[in-house]
């Protein structure tokens, strides 16, 4: 038999199991620990050397810090997370409802321009009736079109 046969007989399937999931755990271990240092960073109630205590506990003595952190921390965690997908959200959908407004006024407050405009004198009854026509008939200012002309 070959060398690489052996190495076939020596890592049976059994053995394979137990690898991937130590594997799997380690994963697991490094995740929950980046997770813990985020929320440590992300916790604006906690001082500054709170944070660095927790810190330091956390990398000098990992388990036995991450463990006593989701002990006494742990409920909060989700609350912070929760809160900030909460932010994530509203921003984007804040910028999706800007975005999706173009930026172009709408008819009242064009209406509304044109009202201040009239009562500080600048344009005369008649120019007012006629740009409020205009702006009822979706005929407003001259936008330029997709080719910047």
């Amino acid at each position: 038999m070959s060398a690489e046969t052996y190495l076939a007989y020596d890592f049976p399937l059994l053995s394979a199991f137990w690898t991937m999931l130590v594997f799997f755990l380690w994963v697991l271990w490094f995740v929950l620990l980046f997770r813990i240092i985020a929320d440590i960073f992300r916790d604006d109630a906690m001082s500054g050397w709170a944070k660095a205590g927790w810190l330091i506990f956390c990398i000098v003595l990992p388990f036995l810090g991450v463990f006593v952190y989701v002990i006494a921390r742990g409920k909060n965690m989700g609350r912070r997370e929760a809160a900030q997908a909460r932010a994530q959200q509203e921003e984007f959908t804040s910028y999706i409802r800007d975005t999706a407004a173009g930026g172009r006024p709408s008819s009242a407050d064009e209406l509304a321009k044109l009202s201040q405009i009239r009562e500080r004198g600048d344009i005369t009854d008649e120019e007012f009736r006629r740009a409020k026509e205009l702006v009822l008939a979706g005929h407003g200012p001259q936008q330029p079109d997709r080719t910047g002309h």
